[in-house]
C-alpha cells in the first residue's frame, strides 16, 4: 500500500500535495502564468458537462510546453467535481490496466466509513480485483471473460461517483497509457450515454502517430475540446518573473531578457529561472546581461539524457543538425553523416519521440538550447573540421554561398582553393540584401584564403566597397591598401569612386576622410590612360566635379567635358567651350564659377555639348550640368529640362552611380520641386535602408530636414533634425553635421529661441574656414540671422558677406541657394547705407528673374520693396505676394505679407494691411515661426485689428510638427505609421501627440476629430 496523502475527501490532493499514482510532474507547483484564456476554455467546458453528459478536453502541446503544469494548476481550482487524476509512465506501457489501476488508487486510501471508500466497496469483485494494489499483469490487449467482468464492474463503480458528484478523470501524458486502459477509456465515454463525466487528458504531438485508432476515437471532435498550448508571450514572461522572485515589478529589460533566451519556452524558462535565482541573480535592469550567460545546467543534464537514450544514429543526426541548422533535407543529412536517408528519417522519428525534435518534416531542434547542448560535447578541434566537412558538403550539393561561407569561418583555413570564390561570391550576395557588415567579414577571411597573389588586390577593393556602405574610415583603409596594389587602370578607377563616396560619408569625421589631394592627383593620373573605356573617362570627370564642389581650394583634377567625349572642342584646363560665346548675361561670378572645371552653363555651343544621358555617367554629366546651371543662375526652365532627363526611370541608387542621385536630389530642393523632392527622399530612404546604409539614410534625414524648411514647417524641419541627431554614430561624427546644425539654428530664431540657437552656434566657435565646403556658407548664412536676431546687425551684415565671398567663390550665383545679398542688403539700411542696400539688392533681383524660381524672386522682390520704399516699393511688395502665392515657400509668404502689410499701413490702407497681416499671421503660426507671429500680430493692433483677434496661441495652439502628427491620427494613421510617413521617432509623434491633446484639452485620439475640425473653423482669417 502506497503511503497516504491527505485530501478532500473526494480523492482530490490538496494543493501541494500528489495523490497516489498521480504525481504531479516536476515544476507543476510552479506558478502558471499566460494561460488565462486556456483555463476559462477549461471552465467552460466543465461547465456544460452535467448538462451534456461525458466530455473529452485535451491539453496538446510540445515536449516542455507546460501542459503538465497547466493541467494541474485547473485540477486544483475546479470546483463541483470528484477529481481523480494520473500521469502515464513511458516505462508501464506494457502493464495491463496500469493507468486504470493508478487512476483509482486514491479510492483504496480513503478512511474506512467515508463516502468514496463506501462506493469502492459496494464495486464488483472482479473490479476491486483490477484496481486492487500490486493487481494485474502483463498481458495481451484483448479483455478475456474474467476482464470483461472487471470493465463491467469498473464502469459500474464510475457510474455510482459520478452519480453523487460529476467525475473528473485526468490523464497526463496519454500518449503512454497502456493500451488496455486506453480501450476502456474510449469505451467509457461512449457508453456513459448522459453521466457528467469529464475526461481530461495531455498528450504531445510528436507522439500521436505512435497511439493509433484508439487515441483518435477518445480525441475525435465529436467529443473532444482540444486546446493546443504556444509560447509564453513577454507579458506572461514578466507575470512569471515576478511571481518567481517575489517582486511586484520586475524590471522590463530583464524580463525582455528571459524571454529572448527561452523564445516563451515554459520548460527552458523555469530552468533559467531556477539557475538564475540559485545563482543569485535579481531581476534588475542591473542583472539583465547575466541572463544571457547561463548555461542552464540542468536543462543541459536531461537534454544529454534523452540524447543517450537514443541510438548512434539519432546522436549522429542531432550532431548534423547541430552543426547544418534546421530545416535541412534528408539527403543532406545523410551525405553529412555519411549513412542513407531512410536511416536519418528513422533518427529523427526518434529524436521526435524524445521531445527533442518538432514534430514534421522539416527538421528542426524545439530550441536553440539542445542545438548548444549538442555543439558542447565537441572540443574546439572537433567543432573546427565539424564546420570544414559541413562547408564541403553544402558546398558539393549546391547549398547558398552564404551559407558555405558561414561554415568557413568557423572552419578557418581550409585545403584547396574553392574557398576563395566561394567567400567572394557569398560578400556579393550579401551587399545586394543590405549585410554590408557580413559581406566584410567575408571579404576578411577570404584575404587569407590560398590564392595566385592577384586576387588579393581585388578582395581588397571589395572590402573598400562593402565597408563604405557603413564604416567610411574602414571603406578608406582598404581602398588605399587596394590602390597600392591594383595595377589595373579599371580596377583603380572603381577604387578611386570608393574612395571619393567614402568622402561624401566621412565628411563628418574630418580625420576620416582620404585626402582630397591625393584624390585629386589619383583622377588626373588615370584621366591620361588611353586603356580605360568611354564611360570609365566620363565617371572619373564625374567625381572630379564632386571633388571640386567639395573642395573649392583643389584644382580640378579633370575638365568635364572633352572632344572625345561629346563631340565639342572645349579648353582641356578650363572645360570652357571654344566655339560660340556661352555668357548669356550672367554676372562676373557666374563666369568664374565656371573656371573650376564645371560643365558650360547654357547657351548654343553650351547646349551643343551637353552628355546625351544615355549611359549611367552620362546620366551623371547630365545632372552635374543641371545642377552647375542653376548654380549659375541659368533659367530655371533649362535646368528643369536636364535635370528631367537625367531623373527619368532614375535606377535604383547605388555608390558607383554617385554623385548622381545626389545633384538630381539638389537640383529639385532648389527649384522649389518639394513634392519630387520628397518622394525621390523616400524613395532613396527606402533603398538605402534596404542596403544597409545607415550613414546615407542620416544624410538624407538631414536633406528631409531642409525640404521641411524650405516648405516653411519649422516643427517638421526640428523633428527631422532631431531623427538625424538621434541616428549620431558611435564616433560622435555625423554626415553633413554643419548643414544639420545650420538647419536646427534657424528653426530655433523662427521659434525665437535664441539660447537653444546660440548653444549649438557655439558648437562652431573654433571652426577653421580655411578649408570649407558648400555647407559652410550655408551655415554661415544661418548664423547671420541668429545676430540679426539677437540685434548685433553688425555682425550679421558681415557673415553674410562672408558667405557670398564663399559661394561666388565656388561659382554659387543663384540666390535661391542663399539670399546673402538681399539680407545683407537689410542691415545696411538700418546702418544707413541705403545706397549699398540698393546696390546689393538690384544685383540680386536681376539674378533672381534670370533663374525664374518664384521663391528667389519673391525674395530679392521683397527686400528691394524695402529698400525702394514709396509707391514703387510698394508695386514690388505686391509683386512678391504675387510670385510666392502658390508656392510651397510658406513662410517667405508669411515675411512677405508682413512687410506688405507694413507698406500699406504707411500709406494709409488699414483695410488692406489688416487683410494681408492677418493672413500672413496665420502662415506665420501654421509655419510655427513665433516670433515671425509675435511681429506679424503686433503690426496687426498697429493697423487697428480687433482687440479680441486671438493670439497665435489662441488661433492655434498647435504647432505645425503637433498639427500634422494629429492630422494623420485623424486619418486612421497608427503612431508607427505616422513616425514612418513623418521619418520622425515614435517617441516624437507620441510627444505630438500628447501635446496635442493636452492643449485641445481633450481625453485622446476618439475626441481629435472633432477638435481639429473646431479649430480649422475657427480659424477663418476673414473673421
Amino acid at each position: 500500500m502506497s503511503s497516504r496523502h491527505p485530501t478532500d475527501g473526494s480523492g482530490r490532493a490538496h494543493p501541494g500535495h500528489a495523490a497516489p499514482g498521480g504525481a504531479r510532474p516536476a515544476g507543476a507547483d510552479w506558478p502558471v502564468v499566460g494561460r488565462a484564456e486556456e483555463l476559462a476554455r477549461l471552465d467552460a467546458v466543465a461547465a456544460e458537462v452535467p448538462a451534456t453528459g461525458p466530455r473529452v478536453v485535451q491539453l496538446d502541446g510540445r515536449a516542455g510546453s507546460g501542459r503538465s503544469a497547466l493541467l494541474h494548476t485547473w485540477l486544483d481550482r475546479v470546483q463541483g467535481f470528484r477529481v481523480l487524476r494520473v500521469r502515464c509512465r513511458e516505462l508501464e506501457r506494457d502493464f495491463a490496466f496500469g493507468t486504470v489501476r493508478r487512476l483509482f488508487r486514491p479510492l483504496f486510501d480513503q478512511p474506512a466509513g467515508g463516502e468514496s471508500r463506501s462506493l469502492l466497496e459496494e464495486a464488483e469483485e472482479a473490479a476491486l480485483e483490477l484496481l486492487a494494489p500490486g493487481a494485474g499483469a502483463p498481458g495481451g490487449t484483448g479483455p478475456g471473460p474474467e476482464a470483461a467482468q472487471a470493465l463491467y464492474g469498473l464502469d459500474a463503480l464510475v457510474s455510482r461517483l459520478s452519480r453523487a458528484r460529476p467525475l473528473l478523470l485526468a490523464i497526463d501524458d496519454l500518449q503512454w497509457i497502456d493500451p488496455p486502459s486506453l480501450r476502456w477509456l474510449v469505451g467509457l465515454v461512449h457508453r456513459a450515454e448522459t453521466r457528467p463525466i469529464l475526461v481530461a487528458v495531455t498528450t504531445r504531438d510528436s507522439d500521436r502517430a505512435a497511439t493509433g485508432h484508439l487515441y483518435n476515437e477518445l480525441v475525435h471532435p465529436s467529443v473532444c475540446h482540444s486546446l493546443v498550448l504556444h509560447p509564453l508571450g513577454p507579458d506572461s514572461v514578466e507575470q512569471l518573473v515576478a511571481e518567481v522572485f517575489g517582486v511586484p515589478d520586475p524590471d522590463p529589460s530583464f524580463c525582455a531578457a528571459c524571454h529572448a533566451a527561452t523564445d516563451g519556452h515554459p520548460l527552458f524558462l523555469r530552468a533559467l529561472l531556477c539557475d538564475a535565482r540559485g545563482s543569485g541573480v535579481r531581476p534588475t535592469r542591473e542583472d539583465r546581461d547575466r541572463i544571457r550567460t547561463f548555461q542552464l545546467p540542468a536543462l543541459a543534464r536531461e537534454i544529454r539524457h534523452r540524447l543517450g537514450q537514443g541510438t548512434g544514429d539519432t546522436a549522429q543526426l542531432a550532431r548534423g543538425l547541430a552543426m547544418l541548422g534546421d530545416r535541412k533535407p534528408a539527403a543532406l543529412l545523410a551525405a553529412y553523416c555519411g549513412t542513407g536517408e531512410a536511416v536519418i528519417r528513422s533518427a529523427a522519428a526518434r529524436l521526435q519521440a524524445s521531445g527533442l525534435l518538432r514534430d514534421g518534416e522539416d527538421m528542426r531542434f524545439v530550441h536553440p538550447v539542445v542545438r548548444d547542448v549538442v555543439l558542447a560535447e565537441w572540443t574546439p578541434q572537433e567543432v573546427g573540421e565539424a564546420h570544414a566537412r559541413a562547408a564541403r558538403v553544402l558546398h558539393l550539393s549546391g547549398g547558398r554561398e552564404e551559407e558555405v561561407a558561414a561554415h568557413l569561418l568557423a572552419a578557418g583555413p581550409v585545403q584547396g582553393r574553392w574557398a576563395l570564390p566561394v567567400l567572394r561570391r557569398a560578400a556579393d550576395d550579401a551587399l545586394r540584401r543590405g549585410a554590408a557588415e557580413t559581406a566584410v567579414t567575408y571579404l576578411r577571411h577570404a584575404v587569407h584564403q590560398p590564392d595566385e597573389g592577384a586576387e588579393t588586390a581585388r578582395v581588397l577593393l571589395d572590402l573598400a566597397t562593402a565597408a563604405g556602405y557603413y564604416d567610411p574610415a574602414l571603406a578608406v583603409s582598404y581602398g588605399t591598401t587596394a590602390l597600392e596594389c591594383l595595377t589595373d587602370d579599371a580596377a583603380r578607377s572603381e577604387a578611386v569612386g570608393v574612395l571619393t563616396f567614402a568622402h561624401l560619408l566621412a565628411r563628418g569625421g574630418h580625420g576620416q576622410a582620404p585626402a582630397p589631394g591625393r584624390l585629386a592627383k589619383e583622377l588626373r593620373t588615370l584621366a591620361e590612360s588611353t586603356s580605360l573605356p568611354r564611360e570609365s573617362r566620363l565617371r572619373i570627370r564625374a567625381l572630379s566635379w564632386w571633388l571640386a564642389f567639395e573642395h573649392p581650394s583643389v584644382r580640378p583634377a579633370v575638365p568635364l567635358t572633352r572632344d572625345t567625349d561629346t563631340g565639342a572642342d572645349t579648353d582641356t584646363d578650363t572645360g570652357r567651350d571654344t566655339g560660340a560665346d556661352t555668357d548669356t548675361g550672367a554676372d562676373r561670378d557666374a563666369a568664374d564659377g565656371r573656371g573650376r572645371g564645371h560643365l558650360p552653363a547654357a547657351g548654343a555651343r553650351g547646349r551643343e555639348t551637353e552628355p546625351a544621358g544615355v549611359t549611367p555617367a552620362e546620366r551623371q554629366l547630365l545632372a552635374i550640368r543641371a545642377f552647375d546651371t542653376l548654380r549659375a543662375a541659368e533659367p530655371a526652365a533649362y535646368v528643369a529640362e536636364l535635370t528631367d532627363r537625367a531623373s527619368v526611370n532614375l535606377p535604383t541608387f547605388s555608390p558607383d552611380l554617385f554623385p548622381l542621385h545626389y545633384t538630381v536630389a539638389q537640383s529639385l530642393l532648389h527649384l522649389d520641386r518639394l513634392d519630387e523632392a520628397d518622394a525621390l527622399c523616400d524613395r532613396l530612404m527606402r533603398e538605402t535602408a534596404g542596403q544597409g546604409m545607415a550613414l546615407m539614410g542620416s544624410s538624407l534625414l538631414v536633406y528631409r530636414a531642409g525640404i521641411a524648411l524650405c516648405r516653411g514647417d519649422v516643427d517638421h524641419a526640428a523633428a527631422a533634425a532631431r531623427a538625424a541627431y538621434e541616428r549620431t554614430r558611435s564616433d560622435g561624427e555625423l554626415p553633413f553635421r554643419t548643414a544639420l546644425d545650420a538647419i536646427m539654428i534657424d528653426a530655433h530664431v523662427e521659434r525665437g529661441d535664441l539660447t537653444a540657437a546660440d548653444r549649438i552656434a557655439g558648437a562652431h566657435a573654433a571652426a577653421d574656414p580655411a578649408e570649407v565646403s558648400w555647407e559652410w556658407p550655408r551655415f554661415l548664412m544661418s548664423l547671420s540671422s541668429l545676430r540679426s536676431a539677437q540685434g548685433d546687425t553688425r555682425a550679421g551684415l558681415s557673415l553674410a558677406l562672408q558667405a557670398g565671398r564663399h559661394w561666388e567663390a565656388a561659382g554659387t550665383v543663384n540666390p535661391v541657394f542663399g539670399p546673402w545679398r538681399s539680407r545683407a542688403a537689410r542691415a545696411l539700411l538700418t546702418m544707413g547705407a541705403p545706397g549699398d542696400a540698393q546696390a546689393l539688392i538690384d544685383r540680386e533681383l536681376d539674378l533672381a528673374r534670370r533663374a525664374g524660381i518664384p521663391r528667389a524672386l519673391g525674395v530679392a522682390l521683397r527686400g528691394a520693396g524695402l529698400a525702394t520704399g514709396g509707391r514703387r516699393g510698394l508695386e514690388q511688395l505686391s509683386e512678391a505676394v504675387g510670385v510666392l502665392d502658390g508656392t510651397p515657400a510658406d513662410l517667405e509668404l508669411a515675411r512677405t505679407l508682413h512687410a506688405y502689410g507694413g507698406a500699406l499701413l504707411a500709406r494709409e490702407d488699414r483695410k488692406g494691411a489688416r487683410t494681408a497681416l492677418r493672413r500672413g499671421l496665420d502662415l506665420a503660426v501654421r509655419s510655427g515661426a513665433a516670433l515671425l507671429a509675435e511681429r506679424v500680430q503686433k503690426r496687426l493692433l498697429e493697423a487697428g485689428g480687433r482687440g479680441s483677434y486671438r493670439s497665435p496661441k489662441d488661433a492655434s495652439p498647435l504647432t505645425a510638427g503637433e498639427e500634422r502628427v494629429a492630422s494623420l491620427a485623424v486619418q486612421g494613421l497608427s503612431n508607427k505609421e505616422i513616425a514612418a510617413r513623418l521619418h520622425v521617432s515614435l517617441r516624437t509623434v507620441e510627444t505630438h501627440l500628447t501635446g496635442a491633446y493636452r492643449k485641445l484639452r481633450i481625453p485622446g485620439r476618439s475626441a481629435l476629430g472633432r477638435a481639429m475640425g473646431d479649430m480649422a473653423a475657427r480659424r477663418d482669417p476673414r473673421t
